[in-house]
């Protein structure tokens, strides 16, 4: 499917023009499948897709409420990818009250089947009648090297989803980390907030900084810059917060730390078959606000840790 570049650029600054704002846009459309605690399964993780219902029975031990699990990329061949197994956690999931996000990496470089493959975990569904309980398009792939041309066709596509889906099914939109914008400058928050309901940011501690006072800044400071950016205070946000087995046990607490006190809706850890029994416990009561009434716990000086973690899963397509 085709698309001119200059048709883009008019469908761009027509919902630069007209679209509501990102509060008005959402209207009371529901972010329930992204509150609380959550877990990510990619098309790479071969052994947990081996085994749907003893997964999804860990998960819910575990005190998590929504599973994102991938249905494609752009460089595979298949819409939606194993599909008898998606099926299996689809129907596992929903048995234990668990949810389901399916998520997508398009490569802004043919929307055409960018479109068709986000349609089709959209609209997939078990032969006993269960579906995704939301969608997350992961917008990261910088195939396309001129921004403007990219932002275009990251606008284009989130359009048209969002009319094919209706007004009421929420979409989630998974950024690149606000705090390392090199590979994607002028990222357009505000748009992107107005067809979306809501947003997950990469932001990947693992990669940029150690220790808990560090961990702890930049968690809250990764969460004011979307609502900066977005012009939104309340704004919906999970936030992702890095590589599982990256993090030490304080990092994780500080984390969770600043999700809480910044009011996130939901946070986690990528992805699932790195996350340790410290991580899970460490996890826990992310989704519960803070009592301000209580003194919180000094932030120790960690000035000294420098470094970034030895092991990065580089060369994956998530």
């Amino acid at each position: 499917m085709p698309v001119r570049l200059s048709t883009l650029f008019v469908c761009f600054a027509l919902i630069a023009a007209a679209a509501p704002t990102a509060a008005e846009a959402r209207s009371a459309r529901p972010v329930g499948p992204y509150e609380g605690l959550a877990s990510w399964l990619d098309i790479y993780d071969r052994k947990p897709w081996k085994q749907p219902e003893a997964v999804i029975r860990r998960l819910r031990s575990r005190g998590v409420r929504t599973l994102y699990l991938q249905t494609g990329n752009y460089q595979k061949f298949r819409d939606v990818m194993y599909r008898n197994r998606v099926s299996a956690f689809l129907e596992a999931a929903h048995a234990v009250d668990m949810n389901v996000v399916a998520w997508y990496v398009p490569s802004f470089k043919q929307v055409g089947t960018d479109l068709r493959r986000t349609m089709a975990a959209i609209q997939f569904e078990t032969p006993s009648g269960h579906r995704f309980d939301s969608f997350a398009m992961d917008i990261e792939a910088d195939n396309v090297r001129d921004i403007s041309k990219r932002n275009a066709r990251l606008m284009w596509l989130s359009t048209i989803v969002r009319q094919r889906v209706g007004a009421d099914y929420p979409l989630g939109a998974i950024i690149p980390d606000p705090k390392t914008q090199r590979y994607w400058p002028r990222f357009p928050y505000k748009s992107v907030a107005r067809l979306y309901d809501v947003i997950l940011p990469m932001s990947y501690f693992t990669f940029r900084t150690k220790g808990y006072g560090k961990v702890y800044a930049y968690t809250k400071h990764s969460l004011r810059i979307i609502r900066e950016k977005t012009g939104d205070r309340r704004v919906p946000i999970h936030i992702i917060g890095g590589l599982a087995g990256d993090a030490s046990p304080a990092e994780v607490k500080a984390f969770r730390r600043g999700v809480r006190e910044k009011g996130a809706v939901g946070a986690s850890l990528y992805d699932l078959p790195l996350m340790t029994p410290s991580d899970w416990s460490n996890m826990k009561g992310i989704d519960k606000p803070v009592d301000r009434r209580r003194p919180q716990p000094p932030v120790p000086d960690r000035s000294s840790e420098t470094g970034l973690p030895a092991r990065i899963s580089a060369g994956r397509v998530l």
